[in-house]
Order: structure tokens, then C-alpha cells, then sequence
């Protein structure tokens, strides 16, 4: 059995280790074993400010911003 298949077979699977395995293989994109605590370190900080801004409640009636070209 792989790394991978233990992770991903583990009685209780992280959902983040399947994300990263996941979007690795769909990107054929090698992640070494030695970058995955900061890979991971990463997108826990990026889904939390991601979810400030998902939460952040805006009125119905909110326009887009403009868009300024140079």
C-alpha cells in the first residue's frame, strides 16, 4: 500500500491530504513528501481567509466595481 492510500484509507481521512493528492494528480504536479507541511500550512490559511470573505455579508442591491483599465 502507498503513502497515499494509507492517508487516504486512514480511519479518519483528512479532507485537506485528499484535496492535495487529489489536485497534484489532476495537475500532474509532483508534491515531495518534504513539502507537503507547508503545502498544507498554505491552504489552511488561504480557506480561512476564504471563508472571511464568503461570510461577509453583502446587500442585494451591491454593484460590481468598476473596471479601470490603464
Amino acid at each position: 500500500m502507498t503513502r497515499r492510500e494509507t492517508r487516504l484509507t486512514a480511519k479518519n481521512p483528512d479532507p485537506l491530504d485528499a484535496y492535495m493528492d487529489a489536485v497534484a494528480k489532476a495537475l500532474a504536479l509532483p508534491v515531495e513528501e518534504a513539502w507537503r507541511p507547508a503545502v498544507r500550512a498554505n491552504l489552511e490559511v488561504s480557506l480561512r481567509l476564504a471563508r472571511l470573505v464568503d461570510e461577509f455579508p453583502l446587500p442585494d442591491e451591491t454593484e460590481p466595481a468598476s473596471v479601470f483599465a490603464a
